[in-house]
């Protein structure tokens, strides 16, 4: 039996760059005290998010943020002082990717040994297409705590891009999200704000559905006019919670023999190896 310890994050981070990486090294110092290997970040930990989005009463994106988040590169100083303070940890980070002229919002996945992968968010909800482009790549990659996948946010609500991941061999997805609540229906109780539902709904449905091990980070607070819906969580392949902050800021932490839970889980139905593609591309074909 060989068991890792996995953990996602919820926590509030602006734009001081400083103090980001300050929290994060307090945040990896207190994973590392209890035996984490892996650890996921929220979206845009380096740098903060955009402060407003959403469309205006006229249905148009005609509300601009103060700011837009500090442009960085993947082999650039901060993300250098991530792998330093990884070290034997992986480490998934989200900030705002410059190359060329185009800015990313995206994920990148460290450890000691330096930059495993980069993950560039695909689906851009509410406007965000104007501020970033979109990527166009999903693959899993090899890292120290084994094979994993990245996702950003909105992607999580496209089936997918999950389901991409883990037919590229991903044993555990993370997911890092600055995910706010309802703008237009906001609940007085957090936990009962419809969106921050479809954020938990849609965490236990993409592991369940592709038998992973999930690692969901998320903001927490406030930023701009958003407010932040928290509930980082460990999901198993069952889809059962294995851990969650539920709204307040924290660690969310799991122990889990990896190869142990997604063997019993697909050894009676495995969903994997179950699909019909042949069907669901007639399907598709039928309808062009």
């Amino acid at each position: 039996m060989s068991t890792t310890s996995v953990a996602a994050v919820a926590a509030n981070f602006g734009r001081d760059v400083e103090a980001n990486v300050a929290a994060i090294a307090h945040h990896i110092e207190t994973a590392r005290a209890r035996g984490v290997s892996l650890l996921a970040f929220p979206e845009a930990c380096l740098g903060g998010y955009l402060s407003v989005l959403g469309r205006g009463r006229d249905g148009t994106f005609n509300e601009q943020p103060d700011d837009l988040p500090p442009v960085m590169d993947v082999d650039g100083p901060e993300v250098r002082r991530i792998a330093e303070l990884a070290r034997e940890m992986t480490v998934v980070v989200g900030l705002c990717e410059a190359s060329g002229s185009e800015r990313y919002n995206s994920a990148v996945v460290v450890s000691g040994d330096g930059v495993h992968g980069v993950h560039r968010k695909i689906h851009q909800p509410l406007g965000e297409s104007l501020f970033y482009a979109a990527g166009d790549t999903l693959r899993a990659f090899d890292t120290p705590a084994g094979r994993i996948g990245a996702l950003i946010c909105y992607d999580k609500a496209f089936p997918e891009a999950a389901r991409s991941l883990a037919l590229d061999g991903a044993e555990i997805i993370t997911v890092i999200s600055a995910w706010p609540a309802s703008r237009t229906a906001t609940a007085g109780d957090l936990a009962e704000d419809r969106w921050t539902k479809r954020f938990n709904l849609f965490d236990q449905a993409r592991a369940l559905e592709n038998q992973v091990v999930w690692v969901a980070s998320n903001q927490t607070g406030t930023f701009g006019k958003l407010r932040f819906v928290a509930n980082a969580k460990v999901v198993g392949p069952g889809g059962d919670v294995l851990a969650t902050t539920g709204l307040e800021d924290g660690l969310a932490v799991a122990e889990i023999d990896v190869a142990e839970a997604l063997e019993t889980a697909r050894r009676s139905m495995f969903h994997l190896r179950d699909r019909r593609p042949d069907a669901y591309l007639r399907e598709e074909l039928s309808r062009a």
